[in-house]
């Protein structure tokens, strides 16, 4: 039997473990009041960012050891499990509303992207080729798929994000930050929990935990759930609604207690989604440097074609071919810590997969141009992490070992249609007016990669006088990845389409989908280094500064190349250089009147060398983009956490973010589409002003000074929560009322800015309203978006340059009621 179906079998069978007889059992008798305590302060409302609470203090894992966040001299933002529930932020894309810092794009949830301060990997399509710039951890295992971003989160405890390079403590080196996922562990005391909600668009969501004692040393946890929502889009070609919501996921540990010293986790966990997803609205058309009849108006007009509404909020696509976006994944843990010496030895060892069988319409629009989009891929990934941490007095120390090893295979293709002729070929090509020319050309993909990453990092932390910290840390680390690429292209006659052919036909069809095949190699040995000195001003206010030599693995381009006058792949573009990051931070962690103020301020700048950025090839041949280097990029600015809570009836918070995000140089980018389709110029040609038709494009464009793409200058995260004592069905409890409300600025959402692609700043509220009672019982109304601001996730070009330009709207007003109850 294949080891993702069993790792599917053990993790629903978890949910069979039974806990009632081992519930019977007595607990250690100190256990069940510090576990008490534990449960009230669950359910302690935290402050978003500070992740502040009425009572005790919030204790974070940021350096792989347990300490109060105030003491941790690392920009983090710490958002607590009871306010993930309360506001409905399931998933990465919905944690970015509460931590401005944080950026999360997705048009489906393999093109997904996770940016921290702007920077982490490239905004548009993913590329299987490169790291991902920002971390993703689950229980100190490392997802190195961003598409587990769009999962439901299960069973959190609290969510550490971590700002700037993390690579010499955590296992896999990430440059932008972290994403440090805490879930709840089991316990030898019975608890539980229990939520329903349901809601407008047919919302209805389920999750449950259940944890307990199975023996004297043995105690194990389930936790599931369960979410189904209507689409947000109607598909005008099919009728159906789409862009669902449709989740699944179960997770078991096992916690063995062997000796006071030793302590031994296996988890096991298993997500699907199944959703009518992804697509499109149509947003508007803007002028590019093609013939008007290869523009979008003229080339409709030509199919007597017609967008079934110019109004994007009507919220209406037109797609004709499947859509489909399965996704699935799952793994195991074994996470064992022990006592030895001074300190603890933790050992993690995972495998993971990751299942994606997509399908999706890639002209955006109900003609049957492409017919047959899909390129599956199939992942597994293993980890193995040694961490040794120590408390030596004057000094703490923490010492590991990571390996990575990374299998992709994607088998895909794609098709066209009987109305690609006339789209795709030139007006002047008496081949457009055949249908038959394009119909059923067909490209089938092989793509694989292997990717192999070890290192040794380490950091020291010496407590040169009782305020005085001085932190170095280090790390050598070496990456290898082998990617092969294939591109085979057949018509509807069976032919192979070739270089080597003059028949017209075969050159109009090779024209739209061209044959290409390579493998490629790259690997590399990188040093990185921090340091970090911390000053406690007074007891309740520290002071820091940190400076990281830090870098981004080179990469390879797993998308195709683009190509030279005889159709062979440009090799030179089959590989990525390392980005070189040099970063500089300093902050101040304060509290104020008796620790109810909390106020944590950074600034930073982050230079980087060699930054790796989206092209996006005009070859109709090329499937995706691809990457390359771009000599310098900054990102810079300044962030606040603030948190009020003067008394257990009230607590406020305030996040803000600018960041100063650009190019510092980028002197041979990709064109924006205004720019882009003309005859390209040659040397001495003044290019012609931007939108002009059949014009004099620029072979490329300096974009030196420019913004980032998907990142605003200035973002915010602000709530309020009040309660008040009442009694309710003869229960004490509380009433109370809750707002969230964030906003961004405007965006660039293309990698080369456009005016086309400006995505507008937008600001959205959310409301609650509810009654917690001193037994556990949660209900609460809620409403999300609660103005109707109608706003745009992202906007985007497609391929060939028409000028058609598609977004993704973001969702509108929600509502509902929520039940839950924990014990």
């Amino acid at each position: 039997m294949h080891p993702r179906t069993l790792i599917r079998i053990a993790a629903l069978l978890s949910c069979a473990i039974p806990f009632t007889s081992a519930f019977a059992q007595v607990a250690d008798p100190t256990e069940p009041e510090a576990a008490e305590s534990d449960r009230d302060e669950a359910r302690a409302q935290s402050s978003v960012g500070t992740g502040a609470v009425d009572r005790g203090e919030i204790v974070v894992t940021a350096r792989r050891r347990q300490e109060r966040s105030q003491d941790v001299p690392i920009a983090v933002s710490v958002v607590g499990g009871e306010h993930i529930d309360a506001t409905g932020s399931f998933n990465v894309g919905r944690l970015q509303q509460l931590t401005p810092t944080l950026q999360f794009y997705s048009s489906n949830p393999r093109n997904s992207a996770v940016n921290i301060r702007g920077i982490g990997v490239p905004f548009g399509l993913t590329n299987d080729g490169i790291e991902q710039g920002v971390g993703i951890y689950v229980d100190d295992v490392y997802y190195s798929r961003v598409a587990s971003a769009t999962f439901d989160f299960l069973d959190v405890a609290q969510i550490e994000v971590l700002r700037g390079p993390q690579g010499t403590l955590y296992g896999k080196n990430t440059t932008a930050g972290a994403i440090n996922i805490g879930t709840r562990q089991p316990s030898f005391t019975p608890e539980g929990s229990l939520e329903a909600s349901v809601g407008n668009l047919a919302f209805r969501q389920v999750k449950a935990a259940l944890s307990g004692p199975l023996g004297d040393t043995l105690a194990g946890r389930v936790a599931l759930s369960y979410s189904d929502r209507e689409g947000t889009l109607v598909n005008f070609a099919t009728g159906d609604d789409i862009n669902q919501q449709n989740n699944f996921g179960v997770r078991g540990q096992l916690l063995w207690k062997a000796s006071d010293a030793l302590d031994v986790t296996l988890a096991l966990d298993w997500s699907r989604q199944n959703p009518e997803c992804c697509g499109t609205v149509f947003v508007g058309t803007g002028r590019t440097q093609r013939p008007l009849d290869r523009q979008f108006a003229a080339l409709a007009a030509a199919q007597v074609y017609q967008v079934p509404s110019t109004a994007p909020f009507d919220r209406i696509a037109d797609l004709d071919a499947p859509l489909s976006a399965v996704n699935e994944l799952g793994g195991a843990a074994l996470k064992a810590k022990w006592q030895v010496g001074p300190g603890t030895l933790t050992s993690i060892t995972a495998w993971r997969y990751w299942d994606w069988l997509p399908a999706n319409d890639r002209d955006f629009i109900g003609l049957p141009i492409t017919t047959l989009s899909q390129n599956p891929s199939r992942q597994d990934q293993y980890t193995q992490e040694l961490r040794y941490s120590a408390d030596l007095g004057a000094v703490d120390l923490v010492l590991g070992a990571f390996g990575f090893y990374q299998e992709i295979r994607t088998e895909g293709s794609q098709a066209q249609g009987p109305a690609a002729s006339r789209w795709l070929i030139s007006p002047s090509n008496p081949l457009s007016n055949d249908p038959n020319v394009l119909d059923g050309l067909t490209a089938t993909n092989d793509i694989r990669l292997d990717n192999l990453s070890a290192a040794l990092f380490g950091q020291l932390s010496w407590h040169v006088t009782d305020r005085l910290t001085v932190q170095p840390g280090i790390r050598l680390n070496y990456d290898r990845k082998d990617g092969f690429y294939q591109s085979i292209v057949t018509n509807s006659d069976g032919q192979l389409i070739t270089f080597a052919s003059t028949d017209p036909r075969i050159v109009a069809q090779r024209g739209v989908l061209a044959p290409q095949s390579f493998e490629t190699t790259f690997s590399d040995w990188n040093l990185s280094y921090d340091f970090t000195a911390s000053y406690d001003l007074t007891g309740d206010v520290l002071a820091y500064a940190t400076y990281a030599k830090s870098f981004k693995s080179g990469g390879i381009n797993l998308n195709g190349l683009p190509s030279d006058s005889h159709g062979n792949p440009i090799l030179a573009a089959a590989s990525v250089a390392p980005e070189a990051v040099d970063h500089f931070e300093v902050g101040v962690k304060a509290q104020f009147l008796g620790r109810r103020l909390t106020a944590n301020i950074a600034a930073f700048r982050t230079d980087i060398s060699d930054y790796q950025a989206l092209l996006t090839n005009g070859q109709l041949g090329v499937l995706r983009g691809y990457l390359a280097n771009a000599e310098k990029v900054r990102s810079q600015g300044v962030e606040l956490d603030l948190s009020f809570r003067p008394s257990e009836r009230f607590n406020a918070y305030v996040n803000g973010a600018y960041a100063d995000a650009t190019y510092r140089r980028f002197t041979d980018a990709p064109c924006p589409p205004e720019l882009s389709g003309g005859t390209t110029a040659a040397p001495g040609q003044v290019p012609s002003p931007p939108g002009t038709p059949n014009g004099i494009s620029p072979a490329n464009c300096d974009i030196s000074g420019q913004r980032l793409p998907g990142i605003s200058e200035w973002a915010f995260s602000y709530g309020a929560e009040y309660n008040h004592p009442v009694t309710l069905l003869g229960a004490g409890g509380r009433l109370y009322f809750g707002y969230d409300g964030s906003y961004r600025s405007d965006f660039s959402s293309n990698p080369s800015p456009s005016s086309y692609t400006q995505v507008n700043g937008y600001l959205l509220s959310n409301f609650r309203l509810g009654f917690r009672s001193d037994s556990g019982l949660n209900l609460f109304a809620w409403v999300r978006n609660a103005f109707d601001q109608k706003y745009f996730e992202q906007l985007q070009i497609p391929s060939g340059n028409t000028g058609l330009i598609v977004g993704n709207p973001g969702d509108p007003r929600t509502f509902g009621l929520t039940t839950g109850f924990r014990f």
